[in-house]
């Protein structure tokens, strides 16, 4: 159990909604690791949100909100559907759903795709999540390159990931992660500072 879920997935099922843990929350949860953060997905849009939450809502229009909770940072974004990039990160096209079958193909890795309900029922519609994570294994959803070329930045998230978790990368992974770090330059700096920053807060 994790009092931060329990308080905010409360909250939204009381108004008539859905919360689940995914990205590294999940990840840390069932690691059993300190969560330094916190990611959910909801059903609810952020207009819905804000009727029963106050939160910041900069990113509204991407379906993501944000708050503090005990000091910890909380995003609570929409399940949502990404259609086609227009400038190799963000989609020409957001839909909000509320179906997880069709969110989970928006990201990038399966360890990344794993959902945890507000009865801690474990969702893995890649059916890698799990054993990727317990075997230590970075596997991207779909095509590597592919995924890449949509959002670069997914290389630098990569060699995060590999780092904090410990995971073995496939030689042709590997490879095409390598071969086209050259697209990295078609990303605003800040976002690499960004990713930079936490890659390094790994090490401190």
């Amino acid at each position: 159990m994790d009092k931060t879920f329990d308080y905010f997935k409360n909250i939204f099922n009381k108004n008539g909604f859905r919360l689940y843990m995914i990205g590294s929350t999940s990840r840390d949860y069932l690691l059993n690791n300190k969560i330094k953060d916190y990611d959910f997905v909801t059903d609810a849009k952020p207009a819905d949100t804000l009727k029963f939450l106050e939160l910041k809502d900069s990113f509204a229009k991407y379906g993501v909100l944000n708050t503090k909770y005990d000091g910890i940072n909380v995003d609570i974004v929409t399940l949502r559907e990404e259609l086609d990039y227009k400038d190799h990160r963000h989609p020409n096209e957001i839909k909000f759903i509320n179906d997880i079958n069709i969110d989970y193909k928006r990201r990038d890795f399966t360890i990344n795709a794993i959902y945890i309900d507000e009865n801690y029922k474990i969702i893995d519609p890649t059916g890698f999540g799990v054993n990727d994570l317990n075997n230590r294994i970075l596997r991207f959803i779909g095509d590597p390159l592919t995924r890449i070329k949509e959002d670069p930045l997914r290389i630098l998230r990569a060699y995060r990931f590999i780092e904090e978790y410990n995971l073995n990368v496939d030689e042709n992974t590997l490879s095409i992660l390598k071969n086209n770090e050259e697209l990295l330059k078609k990303i605003n700096p800040n976002k690499i500072k960004e990713e930079e920053r936490k890659r390094r807060g790994l090490k401190i």
